[in-house]
């Protein structure tokens, strides 16, 4: 019962809005009282006994790589067999090999070998596309980059492919094995990019191999999960009147599971590819070659011109990517459905002269140098460049004034004094805080989690740094779901706004982090609020589209009472469409502070600071790289900290 009468008087349990601030209120009380007491602060090059016993393990490592029968037998193996891997693939695109000056395949036989695949998976408007991108990036003059981001990229998806899809088959196969490793594939999807990189050098060095290691760890799961979810949806009564006809389990996946799941598995790999790609240009850091290298060189140096016009090959390649593969999904349900003899033998010439010029253009790459170079007279990447530079120079001189004000007015009014609550509270009271927060929205597991996960951040040894990063994650997450509602709403009560916003959505969810640092960092300049900005533009497709999606579930008929009944529109949108779409804001919360959080720790390359700062710092100062490492740690407990909080409070709406 929410109300009891006690002599005659309605006694009402305040909701958890009021609860939760009431909470903050105390907070904020006792943080005027106390505050720089027990803030556990750390100076940039301080270190803790535990960033100093991870030192001392590097060290013991690096000592014993070439004697630990575990590195030589394991760790050194799998290192050179991805490296070989990786080189090979070089070799044929990108890098010279086999005594040549230059690769096997020049740019002509790639060109060719892209629009022959292209036209393969999805016809002939994705193959021209596809060959206009790729010839595109050679304008750039950025060829060898794009090779060598594209050859790390292709290694790491084939990896990630061999392992993914039989775990995927297995986790769609078997209930047991899928509850086991669901919660990995969470735990791996919610730790940000930059968390893998540390960790794996210590086993794998730093270079190539680590990179692809990296990649494919991070772009196994969406293969994995898309491929258990293609298994588990055949419709049942399909499996059983194959098993009825005598198949075998082998035969029954192999002639009907597997063919009926392949557009969703050829999804998985598209996401895995799109994955795999941002993770590429993000393993930079760890001396990973190709264009995420000069991205990350043109943002420590401010040389806004350069990044840009690598940014925009890294679009480029991204945009090529998801529309081949997203068309080889789109084909495949076609074929299905329509199976036309006359469509089957065009396409099947159609490959067949496509196959014959392709052979011919990589002879011509393998012998002529002018099809193997890409000609430098027709480069325009540094005309781009140039022109970049110009105007973010005209930017900064004339737009000073709003861009300025602009940042001032969030870091001043908004950061500025979340992060002084957060830093400047006694560690135990933003404990105290985050637990009972948790309590109201979540419930005991969720609060048992907080103090988990607050307890680790603590022995980490960077609590400030961490609650720097909470400051900027929590304000870009506020601005984001404003966006989020604002459109997402849009977006839900008009199907034609949906069609137009929809696709930007798409478009932008396929562009790997890093590229969403250029832009801001042309208008704001190096600063923490250059990374709060990205972070919003990176998170909030998702967001919207989360919310979009809720308030269309809302039952018309219900809207149609409200408006029946003489609500208006803004009384619908808020007494009917979003209280009843609830659980679709708390899931967008969620997945807005994940994305956020990620794109914020990736925003410590301009000026951010904090863990992401931390990071950097431990791949480029030897004697950081414990404290690099930790800070790792710390960025994976927030954001489990953050996830499981969103998601408690999700499940508890639900049932409410």
């Amino acid at each position: 019962m929410a109300a009891v009468a006690v002599s005659g008087v309605d006694v009402r349990r305040p909701s958890r809005g009021v609860v939760v601030a009431l909470v903050v209120a105390l907070w904020l009380v006792l943080w005027a009282l106390l505050k720089g007491l027990h803030t556990l602060a750390l100076g940039p090059a301080q270190l803790t006994p535990l960033h100093q016993s991870l030192n001392d393990l590097n060290d013991a490592v690096g000592a014993g790589r070439n004697s630990n029968p575990l590195f030589l037998y394991f760790f050194n193996e799998i290192r050179l067999v991805i490296d070989e891997f990786v080189v090979f693939l070089q070799s044929l695109i990108s890098q010279p090999a086999f005594g040549r000056p230059l690769p096997l395949i020049g740019w002509l036989g790639v060109v060719a070998l892209v629009a022959f695949v292209s036209y393969a998976a999805g016809g002939f408007r994705v193959a021209l596309l596809a060959a206009a991108g790729f010839t595109f990036l050679g304008f750039q003059g950025l060829w060898q980059e794009s090779m060598d981001t594209l050859a790390l990229t292709l290694a790491a998806v084939v990896i990630a492919l061999l392992f993914g899809i039989p775990i995927g088959v297995w986790a769609g196969l078997s209930d047991r094995f899928n509850k086991i490793i669901t919660p990995v594939l969470d735990f791996m999807q919610t730790m940000p990019t930059f968390v893998y990189l540390a960790p794996l050098t210590l086993f794998f060095l730093i270079g190539p191999a680590s990179a692809t290691i990296a990649t494919l760890i991070y772009a196994a799961p969406p293969a994995i999960r898309l491929t258990a979810y293609g298994i588990r949806n055949v419709p049942g009564d399909t499996v059983e009147a194959s098993e009825s006809l005598g198949a075998t389990r082998g035969q029954t996946l192999t002639k009907v599971l597997l063919p009926t799941a392949k557009r969703t598995i050829v999804l998985g790999v598209n996401q895995t590819m799109m994955a795999a790609l941002s993770m590429v240009t993000i393993a930079a850091l760890i001396d990973a070659p190709g264009l995420g290298k000069t991205v990350v060189k043109a943002l420590q140096t401010l040389d806004v011109g350069t990044a840009f016009n690598a940014g925009l090959a890294i679009v480029v390649l991204a945009i090529v990517l998801d529309r081949v593969t997203t068309a080889a999904g789109t084909r495949v349900e076609r074929a299905r459905l329509n199976r036309n003899p006359l469509a089957a033998k065009v396409r099947t010439g159609g490959l067949v002269g496509g196959g014959v010029l392709t052979a011919v253009a990589i002879w011509l790459s393998y012998t002529y140098v002018w099809a193997a170079e890409f000609p430098i007279d027709v480069e325009i990447g540094s005309s781009i460049a140039k022109g970049v530079a110009t105007a973010t120079d005209w930017v900064q001189t004339n737009l000073s004034g709003i861009t300025n004000g602009l940042k001032d007015f969030v870091t001043l009014v908004l950061v500025d004094p979340l992060q002084s609550v957060l830093t400047g509270s006694p560690w135990w009271l933003v404990s105290a805080a985050v637990v009972a927060i948790s309590v109201v929205l979540g419930g005991i597991r969720a609060a048992i989690a907080s103090a988990v996960c607050l307890g680790l951040l603590v022995a980490t040894g960077l609590w400030q740094d961490a609650m720097a990063t909470l400051a900027s994650t929590l304000v870009a997450t506020a601005a984001t779901m404003v966006l989020g509602v604002v459109i997402g709403v849009w977006m839900g009560r008009s199907f034609h706004a949906d069609r137009i916003i929809r696709p930007v959505l798409d478009a932008a969810q396929t562009m790997p982090a890093f590229v969403y640092l250029v832009p801001f960092l042309a208008l704001f300049a190096a600063s923490r609020f250059t990374a709060i900005v990205a972070a919003v533009v990176f998170a909030a497709p998702v967001a919207i589209k989360i919310v979009a999606d809720g308030i269309r579930a809302v039952s018309p008929t219900t809207v149609e009472a409200a408006t029946a009944s003489g609500s208006s529109t803004w009384q619908t949108i808020t007494k009917v469409q979003l209280p009843m779409a609830r659980q679709a804001l708390v899931l967008a919360t969620n997945q807005g502070l994940i994305y956020v959080l990620s794109m914020v720790v990736v925003g410590g390359l301009v000026g951010a600071g904090a863990l992401g700062y931390d990071v950097v710092a431990g791949f480029s100062q030897g004697q950081l790289y414990g404290k690099g490492l930790a800070a790792g740690l710390a960025i994976v407990v927030l954001g489990v900290l953050l996830d499981r909080l969103t998601r408690a409070a999700a499940a508890r709406s639900g049932r409410v």
